[in-house]
């Protein structure tokens, strides 16, 4: 969790703990006030103090709830509505994918990590390397039999 690939890296451990702060000043009261909350050090979730991993995970796991639970709170005519990020006014719909976006690219660096530590231990999470064909048969097999 705390390895770096080099020095201007960020381990698993610090991408985690930059996650959890930008779900949590992102999705607190996210229709009321601004996504960026005074309250938050974003500079201090790049400093890695070697939480253990149970720590990081209830991070994790509270960042991931808010932002599930604020999703499934909203209504249809919350969608229009404007909302800030940053002091920079937008709706709904482009806070969320400016953060889903964020999120996905923060996730792919926890990916690439991963691979790079476990190597070949490492278990794939879609096809794997020159395994297009295999998954396609098996993809038309399943058709035929539905």
């Amino acid at each position: 969790m705390h390895v770096k690939p080099s020095e201007e890296s960020n381990s698993v451990a610090i991408i985690i703990k930059h996650l959890s702060g930008n779900m949590s000043s992102r999705w607190v009261d996210f229709l009321t006030t601004d996504g960026e909350k005074s309250y938050r050090n974003r500079d201090n979730e790049f400093i890695d103090e070697y939480e253990t991993k149970e720590e990081l995970m209830k991070r994790w796991d509270k960042g991931w709830a808010l932002l599930f639970n604020t999703i499934e709170s909203l209504q249809p005519e919350d969608l229009q509505k404007v909302v800030t990020l940053r002091q920079q006014p937008m709706n709904v719909m482009q806070a969320i994918q400016t953060e889903i976006a964020h999120i996905s690219y923060h996730l792919g660096q926890i990916l690439y990590i991963g691979k790079q530590i476990k190597n070949e231990d490492w278990t794939i999470l879609s096809i794997p390397k020159n395994g297009s064909e295999e998954f396609n048969r098996k993809i038309a097999t399943n058709k035929k039999r539905d």
